[in-house]
């Protein structure tokens, strides 16, 4: 059975709220991870990994447990490529889902960026999640969920 990861110290409430919704209704087994306890509903389809904190360890222990067919829901670019490697799947919280044929190219606009940002260029951060990037991440997971098999 597939599980979905979450990168959950950066994920947005709203995301999470959907992935909780998802969980329950296609009994699918959602995985929190994170350096800090989450808040989140009494279900056996949602389960909290607290990590210690440190650079890096939250993706590092989502890397370690992740399986070929599951889904991982992150923002941080180089955890994507990473468990795109492992033959799973990535998304980041806006809707737009991780392949091996993008995955290079945001790896290369990410490390543009850094070295930017490190010029002292103002890049700016990301805006704040809207609905339309809710509704594309909640359309990204109802085709996941839609190749599973069902329990």
């Amino acid at each position: 059975m597939a599980t979905i990861w979450v990168d959950a110290d950066a994920c947005p409430r709203a995301i999470r709220d959907i992935l909780y919704r998802a969980a329950e209704r296609c009994q699918v087994n959602v995985v929190l991870v994170a350096n800090q306890s989450i808040e989140r509903p009494r279900t056996r389809f949602v389960q909290m990994l607290q990590v210690p904190h440190g650079f890096d360890v939250a993706d590092n222990e989502i890397v370690s447990r992740v399986q070929a067919g599951d889904l991982v829901v992150t923002a941080d670019i180089p955890l994507a490529a990473e468990v795109i490697e492992r033959r799973a799947e990535a998304v980041n919280p806006r809707g737009e889902a991780y392949s091996p044929d993008t995955i290079r190219q945001r790896l290369n606009m990410r490390d543009f960026m850094d070295t930017m940002r490190a010029s002292g260029i103002q890049t700016g951060g990301p805006p704040a999640l809207s609905a339309a990037d809710r509704q594309a991440f909640a359309n990204v997971l109802d085709r996941y969920l839609a190749r599973l098999p069902r329990p």
